[in-house]
């Protein structure tokens, strides 16, 4: 590919000589902060309208976030009226506090401060770009110019914060070295220190520095050192709440904040499924759900993500892909047959032995846990395995096959799907199974019969069946005994003439419960020809489903159905 010459790597590498990051675990939520109704707004076509937000911020609510940014007020009277709205009708919790987005300027701050009057919880938001390449190319000063703009933006906010009636209103701040990404890591550490003196931060009143990776730069583990480097060498930590905010210009949003927790970050702000400038923020409902599949609480509750994803695509008129984690339509769905068999293999040992702890393969959380229980795992198409068909069988309509007969089956449900040159829907495979076995009544249906037991329960006593067979509208009586209804049946069969089957294998189960539950019998025989063939019969009569499972076997071997 040409042009790759014009791009230079990131050369910022973060020399710690004694990283931590590494070998650590995300073994505690962080703080969340939702950004949606801000950094995920202003990327949208068109920006939602007061009632959407409102929506939003409850569905945000709901979830569990603490912290929502709500606005930039400053910016736009519709941001403003916005912020107000909040305010005035009295729609934010207690326990939530809202933040407010400002650049680093005089009159921007003075506006946002009317607008924040009366809000119980608060944190301003301020900031001004750092990286090197802003400094450069954008505001054409130095670092100590861009430290002179941060810290008289932070002089300024603590006057107003001093002069207003705070006595029922809690302000914190935040202040971000915008682009911190593509900044020097040490001069992002000077203007933090300068900002957290000026506005007299202390543990009592600990300011939020906030690291956004505005730009992704560099592969994660560069970002981690970025961030363990500040973290290591910020005045007074504790004083100091570390904050992250991740874009996702390389594909690594997620990456990023994990890595970023690992090296010391306190907090995350994000958005719900990744919307934002570009190709997004961080996903915050991947970052969240990540944790919970490590035994970690995520401190969010995307119990009902359906609802989560419909009340974000309704406000923001997006669309979640099919693909995105926890989250997307296909996610928790297998067409692999493989990974088919794996996941009803480990479905079933769930079943089988109640364990405590999901182990069901290739799928990392119980669909159940986000609230996806009653959609389909698997799906079948041409690349499904015998084991996908059988699945759906089970799980949707109870039946129960036994294993040898899932490449029987599972080769009509593939040749199907080839045929069609698409997905099958459960109904089809059912279809499918309905003619291939259930519906089979040629050449021979079953007419009138009884069966009997001779002589006493024990197990010299005998069974005998009398009855016969429809054929080409031809009736043909016949007889026969054996150590049970199979056996007496096969019996009967050689006397008129269906001769040289074997039988092979016999399973039966319950379809259904109470009084409208029947019988289903699957029997295998082998053909004088020698292959093997299967056979389903059901009826509420367990002794006559298993006499139709045979008839069925030897209609379909003798309509040579197997091997098409």
């Amino acid at each position: 590919m040409k042009g790759y010459e014009k791009y230079t790597p990131f050369g910022k590498i973060t020399q710690l000589t004694n990283r931590e990051w590494p070998n650590k675990l995300i073994e505690k939520a962080p703080i969340w902060c939702s950004v949606d109704l801000r950094d995920g707004n202003q990327a949208l076509v068109d920006p939602m309208n007061l009632e959407e937000k409102i929506k939003m911020f409850n569905e945000l609510i709901r979830v569990g976030f603490k912290e929502i940014e709500v606005g930039f007020p400053s910016a736009s009277e519709t941001e403003y009226e916005i912020l107000r709205a909040l305010i005035d009708r009295n729609l934010i919790p207690d326990d939530v506090t809202i933040q407010v987005l400002v650049q680093a300027r005089e009159h921007l701050i003075r506006k946002t401060f009317e607008a924040i009057d009366g809000a119980k919880n608060v944190i301003v938001h301020f900031y001004n770009s750092t990286s090197t390449l802003q400094r450069k190319v954008v505001f054409h000063k130095d670092m100590d110019a861009i430290t002179e703009i941060a810290v008289n933006g932070a002089k300024l906010i603590r006057q107003l914060t001093d002069e207003m009636d705070t006595s029922n209103m809690n302000i914190r701040f935040e202040y971000s070295p915008e682009s911190f990404s593509g900044t020097e890591p040490e001069f992002a550490v000077s203007i933090c220190n300068a900002v957290a003196e000026a506005i007299g931060a202390d543990e009592e009143h600990p300011i939020i520095f906030n690291l956004p990776s505005t730009v992704q730069l560099s592969t994660p583990n560069v970002f981690a050192d970025q961030v363990e480097y500040f973290c290591k060498n910020i005045n007074n930590r504790k004083a100091v709440i570390v904050s992250v905010h991740p874009h996702n210009d390389r594909g690594t949003g997620v990456a990023d904040a994990e890595l970023a927790l690992l090296a010391g970050a306190d907090r995350i702000e994000g958005t719900l499924f990744g919307n934002g400038e570009r190709t997004g923020n961080v996903d915050i409902v991947t970052v969240a759900l990540n944790m919970f599949t490590q035994g970690v609480d995520p401190m969010l509750d995307f119990s009902d993500i359906k609802k989560t994803r419909a009340v974000y695509e309704e406000c923001t008129r997006m669309k979640v892909h099919e693909r995105t984690p926890y989250a997307g339509e296909l996610v928790f769905t297998a067409f692999s047959g493989s990974h088919q068999d794996a996941i009803k293999k480990g479905t079933d040992y769930m079943d089988e032995t109640h364990s405590d702890h999901w182990e069901v393969p290739y799928l990392p959380i119980s669909p159940a846990d986000v609230g996806r229980e009653y959609e389909p795992i698997i799906r079948i198409n041409s690349q499904s395995g015998k084991g996908g068909a059988a699945f759906i069988m089970q799980q949707m309509f109870g039946y129960n096959m036994p294993k040898s007969m899932h490449p029987e089956f599972g080769y009509y449900v593939k040749k199907e799907a080839d045929r069609k040159g698409k997905e099958l829907t459960p109904e089809e495979i059912f279809s499918l199974f309905e003619q291939q076995y259930l519906s089979v009544k040629s050449p021979y249906t079953l007419g009138k019969h009884k069966i009997h037991q001779l002589g006493s329960e024990d197990n010299d006593s005998v069974t005998e069946f009398v009855g016969s067979l429809i054929c080409h509208n031809e009736e043909i009586q016949l007889d026969g005994e054996g150590n049970g209804p199979i056996d007496a049946f096969f019996d009967a069969l050689k006397k008129c003439g269906i001769s040289r089957y074997k039988f092979v294998s016999y399973h039966e189960h319950a379809i259904g419960n109470g009084a409208d539950a029947k019988a289903c019998a699957y029997v295998e025989l082998l053909t004088p020809e020698g292959a093997n063939v299967f056979g389903v019969g059901v009826h509420a009569n367990i002794n006559i489903a298993s006499i139709k499972a045979v008839l069925c076997a030897v209609n379909r071997a003798m309509n040579m159905q197997i091997g098409e």
